[in-house]
């Protein structure tokens, strides 16, 4: 029998796991695959494990209290919301992420969502499919000089979205609890408050976690309340956004179009509303991909969890707490 430390990947969408095996032979560190879905598929594939990565398994209280070796978690990704932080906290387990690995990438996709739908690409490609060579399907269109795009959460993602933003032509604002509005962050983006925001912006687009504070953040009042004809943007987590209300007002034309990376429900199911709106763009969940985000990605959230088990501090941990 192994005695070296073992490792659980719960679950993964990639084609392989090399990042991850090369992580753990370099560290002469067990790694074992699981399909894990629930709580109790997590507890049985983790018994006796001093780490685990996970993707989208739920890693709970219970799953906590049942895995005593347990010292850190890894989480593929920015957020941390499949993992119940204060839970892990209390059982002195590391909770790692990656919150930087994939800036450019979902910066990136975030423009060009808002692009697609301010340029009316997506509407007019559809129309000459159908044989429809007019302008119809896109107007009105305005010229992005001249437009506000606006931000919430000056985080890393929202701080690149708008400068690539402004280097399209936007003016920019945003919003951040963590900064004064009336002030210009570090990136050079105007600090407003978040109901300025919401009345001046063309396009709104996301980027804070999801939390008790953030869930339903752009609900129906939010969306009665934001400019006539502004598009709205969202490749943070799904369940920032109440989807019913938006659906509402995609249907009645006071939002004029979203662009959607993210859904309440993932995958999105076929019978969803969303589907059959021609004023939307949607990406499953595909804003943080590049092949190098991938690969930073994978070994990274391997070399955290590793360097706990290993007794050093990881490059990211959100509760560094347990480390002292």
């Amino acid at each position: 029998m192994s005695t070296s430390p073992r490792i659980v990947v719960t679950d993964w969408d990639q084609d392989s796991l090399a990042e991850e095996e090369a992580v753990a032979e370099s560290r002469s560190m067990e790694l074992v695959r699981a399909d894990c879905r629930t709580e109790e598929d997590v507890i049985r594939a983790a018994a006796g494990a001093q780490g685990i990565l996970v993707q989208y398994a739920p890693v709970t209280r219970k799953v906590f209290e049942a895995l005593p070796e347990l010292k850190a978690v890894g989480r593929y990704g920015v957020g941390v919301d499949t993992v119940d932080v204060e839970a892990a906290t209390d059982s002195g387990v590391a909770v790692c992420n990656v919150p930087d690995y994939g800036t450019e990438d979902v910066s990136d996709h975030a423009i060009a969502l808002a692009l697609t739908l301010a340029r009316g690409v997506a509407a007019l490609d559809r129309a000459m499919r159908r044989g429809d060579y007019s302008l119809a399907p896109a107007q009105p269109l305005h010229r992005l000089s001249g437009r506000v795009f606006g931000v919430v959460g000056l985080g890393l993602i929202g701080a690149a979205t708008a400068r690539k933003a402004r280097g399209v032509g936007y003016s920019t604002i945003g919003f951040d609890p963590l900064q004064t509005p009336g002030t210009v962050s570090p990136d050079g983006t105007t600090v407003v408050t978040f109901e300025e925001l919401i009345s001046r912006a063309d396009v709104l687009s996301l980027h804070v976690p999801l939390n008790r504070h953030t869930h339903h953040l752009v609900n129906a009042e939010v969306l009665a309340r934001m400019k006539p004809g502004a598009l709205l943007v969202n490749t943070c987590r799904g369940g920032v956004v109440d989807t019913e209300a938006l659906v509402e007002a995609l249907q009645s034309g006071s939002l004029r179009g979203a662009g959607l990376d993210v859904f309440e429900e993932e995958p999105l199911p076929s019978t969803s509303s969303l589907l059959g709106l021609q004023n939307v763009v949607l990406t499953p969940h595909a804003a943080w991909y590049s092949e190098e985000s991938q690969e930073e990605l994978k070994r990274r959230t391997a070399e955290n969890v590793m360097d706990v088990i290993a007794g050093r501090a990881p490059r990211n941990i959100v509760n560094p707490e347990v480390l002292k």
